[in-house]
């Protein structure tokens, strides 16, 4: 099959084209033929390296999280699924390649796609919907009247992460440029600070819970919005101990990892608030809900650019250099 394998890491000439064999299909396992796929910023991040310590992908192997497709083949113990059905999924982190003709997803990881969307849109879902559930629902626990602030409300994790949270009966407010404030409010945000024109941490004040996109000093200035007992929640690191335990990682490595995220996680407790990182995780039962929640209308996917499976190498060039204008970067089985 065609597939988008990371041959070297560190380079983006170390992702090419070629053709590699069909996957193998397990017990337990689907077989799904890739009609989309979406690019995430942890794509290019893989690629280059960044995760190599607690995410060893031996090379070459193929890229991608992300994908929407119909089923051709299902293992002996499936039971869910059957040929011909449409479905999408984030496949585990274990067994990521997204970007080829064909990929073998673990039953519990999969759903029925959205009966509503195309496969493109569908598939711009998984990984940041997902991430938007584990975040609000699981870990923030966001009730009715709770207020949360989603940063980069534009991007692909923001567009959805402002649905779900304003489903989920809170008051939302975002960060976005001048150019999309209104996209964002059409989403639900109560509250929009237009970042080119002022300090979020200036205006925002007694916030429940932050979901935090970008790291660095958005981060720290993003403790002083919360009131005591808040959490931020971050998925764009410093990862945490937590993190580290969960992904297996060995103790030399789980001390270095606590130690990156050790002064945010100081500044929290000295403002009595929580901080912790979370790296989403597959999940075919939340799936199902969210695509419950999509058909009623609850969720809208947003797509800014749809690319030709050719020119896969390209669209993570554009959405790594962050021509995307609000939304996800699609890539089109042809």
């Amino acid at each position: 099959m065609r597939a988008f394998t990371v041959e070297r890491y560190g380079t983006k000439d170390g992702l090419r084209a070629g053709e590699v064999p069909d996957p193998e299909v397990g017990a337990d396992d689907v077989l799904v033929r890739v009609h989309a796929a979406s690019v995430n910023p942890l794509d290019y991040r893989i690629r280059d390296g960044e995760f190599k310590a607690i995410l060893p992908y031996k090379t070459p192997f193929v890229l991608g999280n992300d994908m929407a497709g119909v089923v051709v083949r299902v293992g002996d113990a499936v039971q869910r699924f059957s040929v011909g059905d449409e479905v999408y999924a984030r496949p585990d982190k274990d067994r990521i390649g997204t970007f080829a003709e064909f990929i073998a997803v673990h039953q519990d990881d999969l759903a029925l796609k959205p009966s509503t969307l195309t496969m493109e849109q569908a598939a711009s879902l998984p990984l940041v919907a997902l991430t938007s559930w584990q975040v609000l629902v699981e870990r923030a626990r966001v009730r009715p009247g709770q207020k949360v602030l989603v940063h980069a409300g534009s991007g692909g994790l923001g567009t959805i992460a402002i649905q779900l949270a304003k489903h989920l009966g809170a008051s939302v407010a975002t960060t976005a440029s001048t150019a999309n404030v209104e996209l964002v409010k059409s989403l639900g945000a109560d509250v929009v600070v237009d970042y080119k024109k002022q300090a979020f941490e200036t205006v925002l004040h007694d916030y429940d819970v932050v979901l935090d996109s970008l790291g660095g000093q958005t981060l720290e200035k993003s403790l002083r919005v919360l009131k005591p007992g808040g959490k931020a929640i971050g998925v764009a690191g410093p990862p945490d101990a937590a993190f580290a335990r969960d992904v297996g990682a060995n103790p030399v490595v789980r001390l270095v990892i606590s130690a990156l995220s050790f002064r945010t996680r100081q500044r929290a407790r000295r403002r009595n608030v929580e901080y912790s990182f979370l790296f989403m995780k597959a999940d075919g039962n939340q799936l199902r809900e969210l695509a419950t929640l999509v058909d009623a209308g609850a969720i809208r996917p947003v797509i800014d650019h749809v690319f030709p499976f050719e020119a896969t190498r390209e669209a993570l060039d554009y959405a790594e250099q962050g021509r995307a204008k609000a939304g996800k970067v699609v890539i089109r089985m042809t």
